[in-house]
């Protein structure tokens, strides 16, 4: 496949790498001549320094023949003239656009992207998926992940494992054994920095993270197997008023279960802007690394701190102030990759990576289009994804022991109607199932040129 890339930030440059190691032929183009020299070097892929934009630099870039165009550079107007101009002046069949200002999608202006007007056929929003990621790691307390599947019929759960969990030191079998209604696969364990599929066998043990599949019924059920008790957050702090706060703002006001919600901001003008949008939450205007500020939101009683400013060092301070105080979970936005690896031991409970975010999300389209949903974890040291069975499938029909599936490729479920069937070996996967699949990256495109013909992803 071939693959025009617009701008070589953060997203574009992890596309990219994704695309590049599955043998793709990917173009990127960037106004910098030094993030282009320094992903020419890193990746095998072809950079171009100029205007995204614009038709003689993406004639250069091989538009004629591409496939597919993925504009994620900082310019929303960029990003989108990029596609028009693809669509227009060279047909390329697909065109995503990564657009940040809430104003273009507002749901009246929805006609404005369609074929006839602004012909863009996937529209990626960091703030949004951000927003919603948050929201996902508040409603299951005590994990650092929760990804959704099959209509919510399924999810995937991360959690990190303490010294006093209840199944740490044990064989994975052991599961099954003691615990046979409940319908749970540990499908990744993250340990000393490496991502492994496990054997049932395999321990885990404290400290490390521990992915698992489980039917949603049981969730609940499952976390404290893991050494997981916490309560609901129904008392969250907000740090930061931008985009992403005001989303994940109006999504918890919205929902049955009502939430005291304050939001710290520290400009007067957006705080006075986030007020008038939100009904019920209380919007105060100061520094969060201030203890009065953190006082005066009742910090030391909250649920869960959600910083989400555009600078780490005062997510992670205004975290860790958080937790100093008795706020009982912190989650925080963190850009930088190399702070990532201290979220862990500083004792943030939560660390969003809105680069990682936005690349799950391209990542549902880039991969021939059919994919339903997917998601990419630990840098994308591997993947999680759903398909359905069609009735040309040759899998259809055979047990799933049978099936030879690539290595570090595992199943978590399958679902058939409204049943969620825990994939024993002796498990058929009949017409229409849909199969919750992890797999680590070497194993990602040996798994996609497998299930191409067998499995139809959305």
């Amino acid at each position: 496949m071939k693959v025009i890339v617009c701008g070589a930030g953060q997203v574009g440059s992890n596309i990219a790498r994704h695309l590049a190691e599955e043998q793709n032929d990917v173009t990127i183009i960037d106004q910098s001549p030094e993030l282009i020299a320094r992903i020419s070097e890193a990746y095998d892929v072809q950079g171009l320094v100029g205007f995204a934009s614009h038709p003689d630099m993406l004639d250069r870039a091989g538009a004629p023949e591409a496939d597919m165009l993925i504009a994620v550079t900082f310019a929303d107007e960029v990003n989108m003239v990029a596609c028009q101009v693809a669509h227009s002046i060279f047909n390329v069949p697909t065109k995503i656009a990564r657009i940040r200002a809430q104003n273009y999608l507002r749901p009246s202006f929805s006609h404005l992207f369609t074929r006839d007007h602004m012909p863009i056929d996937a529209i990626i929003s960091p703030e949004v998926e951000v927003a919603h990621a948050v929201n996902r790691a508040l409603h299951m307390p005590g994990a650092f992940d929760m990804l959704p599947f099959a209509d919510d019929k399924v999810r995937m759960i991360g959690v990190r494992i303490e010294d006093d969990c209840p199944i740490a030191h044990q064989p994975l079998r052991q599961l099954t054994e003691l615990f046979p209604n409940l319908n749970i696969i540990v499908t990744g364990i993250a340990r000393g920095g490496k991502l492994f599929v496990p054997s049932p066998t395999d321990q885990m043990f404290p400290g490390d993270d521990v992915y698992f599949v489980v039917d949603t019924r049981h969730a609940r059920r499952a976390m404290p197997l893991f050494g997981h008790e916490e309560e609901d957050a129904h008392r969250i702090v907000v740090v930061g008023g931008g985009n992403i706060g005001l989303v994940l703002g109006r999504d918890l006001e919205d929902e049955k279960n009502r939430v005291n919600l304050k939001v710290i901001e520290s400009d007067r003008r957006r705080a006075e802007f986030v007020a008038d949008r939100l009904t019920s939450a209380v919007v105060l205007c100061g520094n969060a690394l201030d203890n009065e500020i953190l006082e005066e939101a009742n910090v030391s009683s909250a649920h869960a701190l959600v910083a989400l400013t555009n600078d780490d060092e005062t997510n992670i301070l205004a975290s860790l102030m958080a937790k100093q105080l008795g706020c009982e979970k912190a989650i925080t936005l963190v850009n930088n990759r190399a702070y990532e690896s201290l979220i862990g031991s500083l004792g943030i409970d939560v660390a969003v990576n809105p680069r990682a975010t936005t690349v799950s999300s391209i990542l549902q389209h880039v991969r021939r289009g059919r994919i339903r949903r997917i998601y990419s974890i630990r840098d994308g040291s591997a993947e999680i994804m759903e398909a359905e069975a069609l009735e040309t499938s040759g899998l259809i029909g055979k047990p799933i022991g049978e099936i030879e599936f690539p290595p570090d490729v595992i199943i978590g479920a399958v679902v058939r109607g409204m049943e969620v069937l825990k994939p024993r070996a002796s498990v058929v996967i009949q017409r229409q199932d849909r199969v919750i699949i992890f797999a680590l990256r070497d194993s990602v495109k040996k798994l996609e040129s497998m299930l191409s013909v067998g499995l139809r992803f959305f």
